[in-house]
């Protein structure tokens, strides 16, 4: 198949566009800058969508990103980066001759209210309660398209855990040097997902006629709290991981509005995504994290 990736020069678009090629589809991004295999959003705004079976949508700005102030003008860029070229991709599709067979956004479980109690699948409510919630929810939104003739497919995420970046890439050194530990109480949930089973997802997604709507792109051991990943993640490098980080560190570093998606989590389900037939290649935590660490 032609399939077309927003922004697919980062972390998760390099895995799945490695995994793409591999099963023999021919791959074109959408980027800031040209290249060999590559078109830019202003080429896209100007000359329409290029013939393509499946386009995917990865853009947006890294929302934990330490080195940025949490101040309103970061969060319009995090805002923006999200819904502007999902509405330019979404509004090329509308106009195109022919219309791609399907369409599939990437949004977040930030979707889903912080709880220590309640358990979400595809079905649960949200999308109304905080600024990460309200994103996902306009970033939904943004995608949607008239009518029938492509099939829609938008993948809610988990905390990726892969080699060269992501979360782990924050976490490696402390964690290396035998100072890591559970984030705030450690209590809260960490719904996690291995990069190779997203961009597996993703794959899965836009080879099945028949998945479409929501899937939960998390790992099924998704009951998982931040102590226990910090206690797999210090076993899988042969450390100790025993320092706790205090909430008050987190929110000095990231602002307490954004601290909130470390110091809170949600337990969430992939109910649909294994219902469409979905295979794990690493469904179990200790597993995904010796082989990102290895």
């Amino acid at each position: 198949m032609r399939v077309l990736v927003g922004g697919g020069t980062g972390f998760i678009g390099t895995a799945l566009t490695q995994l793409l090629k591999a099963k023999g589809h021919k791959v074109t991004l959408v980027s800031r800058q040209p290249g060999p295999g590559r078109i830019t959003w202003n080429e896209l705004t100007r000359s329409g969508l290029p013939l393509c079976d499946v386009v995917i949508n990865l853009a947006g700005e890294n929302i934990l990103n330490p080195l940025r102030r949490w101040n309103q003008a970061f969060q319009k860029e995090v805002l923006n980066s999200r819904l502007d070229t999902t509405h330019l991709l979404a509004k090329a599709i509308t106009k195109a001759t022919h219309p791609p067979q399907a369409w599939i956004l990437v949004t977040g479980v930030a979707y889903y209210q912080p709880s220590l109690t309640e358990e979400y699948d595809e079905d649960s409510p949200g999308g109304d309660f905080d600024f990460f919630s309200n994103l996902v929810t306009k970033w939904e939104a943004a995608a949607r398209l008239p009518g029938e003739s492509t099939r829609q497919v938008v993948v809610r995420s988990g905390v990726v855990l892969g080699r060269g970046g992501g979360a782990i890439g924050h976490m490696l050194l402390p964690f290396r040097l035998g100072l890591g530990g559970p984030i705030g109480s450690g209590h809260q949930f960490f719904p996690w997902i291995h990069i190779g089973d997203l961009a597996g997802i993703l794959t899965h997604a836009l080879e099945a006629d028949h998945v479409q709507g929501v899937l939960n792109g998390v790992a099924p051991a998704s009951t998982t709290t931040n102590a226990e990943f910090a206690q797999a993640l210090g076993a899988a490098l042969g450390r100790p991981a025993f320092i706790p980080v205090p909430s008050t560190v987190v929110q000095a570093v990231f602002g307490r509005e954004r601290a909130t998606m470390l110091l809170e989590g949600q337990k969430v389900v992939p109910r649909r995504t294994l219902a469409t037939g979905y295979q794990y290649s690493f469904p179990e935590l200790g597993a995904a994290l010796k082989d990102v660490v290895a």
